[in-house]
């Protein structure tokens, strides 16, 4: 019973780890970006191939940045490629894919296959496994233990932006209640101002006594 939960586990983890894998399809003379975000000191590791769709050669530049605009990762001309990195805050980094325009006057198609790893699904535990001659079994827990660690880290993130949600929505919601209040003063002060300005000018004209 236990052998099967722990494979069933195991099957899931490969299937997220296939899930990070991306195909898709760009023009020559276009850029496309992909943003992620990672955890702090996560490692990200990325492999990528473009295949050209017609005989002609479109050059294609890969650019990695990270949230503050740092490049981590640039290549000219790029075929295929593979990068890693480790960011020190928990944020986004973007992978662009900017091909040159054609030559010619027709556009060219070329295939991106990208393949992204961070967290858990980065590490490579070869060493773990040397070090502490831990068996399959053993090492396949201590991966498991990782991630459950990484999806903690996630919810103790999310439930620390709802918390800092909420409380910008408070703050929010008192500074429009305070302004709402402000507003009918004025609007009562001015409609009072109104009345005895208009009393004095109509008695001032004798229009009323």
């Amino acid at each position: 019973m236990l052998y099967k939960h722990i494979l069933a586990i195991h099957l899931a983890l490969i299937l997220i780890t296939l899930t990070q894998s991306i195909n898709f399809y760009i023009t020559s003379g276009v850029k496309k970006c992909l943003q992620e975000e990672v955890h702090k000191n996560d490692i990200v590791s990325g492999e990528y191939h473009i295949y050209q769709q017609q005989e002609v050669n479109i050059p294609v530049k890969v650019i990695v940045t990270d949230e503050r605009d740092q490049t981590l990762y640039t290549k000219e001309e790029a075929t295929e490629g593979k990068f890693g990195f480790t960011i020190d805050y928990y944020g986004p980094y973007t992978i662009c894919f900017h091909s040159l325009p054609s030559p010619f006057d027709v556009q060219i198609t070329l295939r991106v296959e990208l393949n992204l790893k961070h967290g858990v699904d980065s590490k490579d535990y070869k060493d773990t496994i040397e070090a502490e001659q831990l068996k399959p079994l053993e090492a396949q827990l201590r991966r498991l233990e990782d991630l459950s660690n990484e999806i903690v880290q996630d919810f103790a993130y999310m439930r620390k932006r709802e918390e800092e949600m909420r409380d910008t929505n408070e703050s929010t919601n008192t500074r429009v209640l305070y302004f709402s209040v402000f507003s009918m003063i004025c609007l009562l002060s001015l409609a009072v101002w109104q009345l005895f300005y208009l009393r004095r000018y109509f008695k001032a004209k004798k229009l009323i006594d």
